[in-house]
């Protein structure tokens, strides 16, 4: 078999923090340290990714590794590293032994030790999906994301760096044979209310649940977990949900009829509606109707607040509003209002839940909060007029991430717009993790 020329580590774009290194980068670079970091974490003797044609890859992604650590400590006495011995005993043993391999393991979120079921995380963005599966015992075995600063958010958490492009052949032939649930929050923009609503005529978008399907077929996992905006429900008459639906049939599978759940029934105050679908392979047995979706975990009058899970100490004043900015707003509601389109900001009561949290348009000037604890009113930013001295203020990054169910140690590692299109984009956990447990009891996984 003629050996195919390695992309070496030493050529990707990096960033080096207190935190440890970070790789990260754009599709045509992403796929050697992929590579490495899902074959160490699957070197547990039952859920090894590597196939014998991708070994000479695995095996060159290490030695390239080292290489790229030799560049980037100059201050270590390298002779005392053995190379070939290195590739040989982390093929046999635990690489965990080898501080070489540290910045892979000691992430905020690692796998549990003795997985109850194996999972791959698609359209993974930052890991909604994978932390929820996780906490219920699963293992993920592979991940794909093509955005590269959600690569590196997923790196820094999990020691992990997803694959990218789900549509090329070469991205899904790493997907290891055998797993037993499917996950994926494919991309929802063409069913959005808030999108074009192109379905599957977006073919950059819609199409991709496509790829799901062909998937499923090819592996014939126990089950999968999907999720969706609610607009999907109604997408073209419901025509686009009752083609997928049929398509999921013709691959093999019984589904659940899908259903639309709200994240704040879950512990979240996020006023959140997402179509859940799940399916189990057809051969065994599961008698779907019998599947019944969770009951709220917080009933209405127990429900979280967003004061909950609001900043405990003032935040920069760089999430404060101008004047200048606050009065834009007023003049842009206005127009809407007088037009019946009843469109503009919204300053949410903390008391109360958050609209969803959204990438794109009014995203966060619909989950704006009077936060009077500021006194130095001196910007930071660039920014028309003075701050305003009525307190409103955008949520940040990290009141986004409460909202969807993100753990305190999760890592941002991005600048605030990266952060919020992340978290807007992410799945919520709580609710993920509520209707998950409900799957697993159906396979008996408990």
């Amino acid at each position: 078999m003629e050996k195919k020329k390695a992309i070496k580590l030493s050529e990707l774009p990096e960033e080096v923090t207190e935190d440890g290194l970070k790789i990260y980068g754009s599709t045509s670079y992403e796929t050697q340290v992929a590579i490495l970091s899902h074959y160490l974490h699957t070197l547990d003797g039952k859920h090894d990714t590597a196939s014998s044609e991708k070994r000479y890859e695995i095996l060159g992604a290490i030695h390239d590794y080292i290489e790229y650590k030799k560049q980037k400590d100059k201050t270590r006495d390298w002779s005392e590293i053995d190379e070939e011995e290195v590739v040989t005993m982390v093929a046999e043993e635990n690489p965990l032994q080898y501080d070489l391999f540290a910045d892979f393991f000691k992430v905020p979120f690692p796998a549990p030790e003795n997985p109850k079921f194996t999972f791959i995380d698609l359209f993974a963005g930052i890991g909604g999906f994978r932390i929820a599966m996780q906490e219920l015992g699963g293992k993920c075995v592979y991940s794909s994301e093509f955005d590269a600063q959600a690569q590196r958010s997923y790196f820094a958490n999990y020691g992990e760096m997803p694959f990218g492009d789900i549509t090329k052949e070469v991205t899904k032939s790493y997907i290891p044979e055998h797993f037993d649930i499917l996950c994926g929050g494919f991309p929802c923009q063409a069913f959005s209310l808030a999108g074009h609503r192109l379905g599957f005529k977006d073919e950059t978008r819609g199409t991709l649940f496509f790829e799901i399907e062909a998937i499923l077929r090819k592996h014939q996992p126990r089950a999968f977990f999907l999720e969706n905006v609610k607009g999907l429900a109604i997408h073209d008459k419901g025509r686009t949900l009752k083609t997928i639906l049929d398509h999921l049939d013709d691959a093999g599978y019984d589904v659940v009829p899908p259903q639309i759940l709200n994240a704040m029934d879950y512990g979240v105050p996020q006023h959140r509606e997402r179509i859940y679908i799940i399916g189990f392979r057809k051969d065994l047995g599961i008698d779907v109707k019998s599947f019944h979706y969770p009951e709220p975990t917080t009933p209405e009058g127990k429900r979280v607040r967003f004061c909950d899970v609001m900043e405990k100490t003032v935040p920069s004043v760089k999430y404060y509003l101008s004047n200048v900015y606050v009065d834009t707003l007023k003049r842009h509601r206005a127009r809407h209002e007088a037009a019946g389109h009843g469109f503009g900001y919204e300053i949410i009561d903390v008391n109360g839940v958050a609209n969803a949290i959204v990438v794109g348009g009014m995203g966060r000037e619909r989950n704006l909060v009077i936060d009077k604890r500021l006194t130095d009113f001196t910007p930071v930013t660039n920014i028309k007029g003075e701050v305003n001295r009525d307190g409103i203020r955008r949520m940040t990054p990290r009141e986004w991430a409460r909202l969807q169910g993100f753990p305190e140690e999760y890592k941002i590692v991005v600048a605030d717009a990266s952060a919020y299109k992340q978290f807007g984009n992410s799945v919520a956990i709580p609710a993920i993790k509520a209707t998950a447990q409900k799957e697993l009891e159906m396979l008996n996984i408990v």
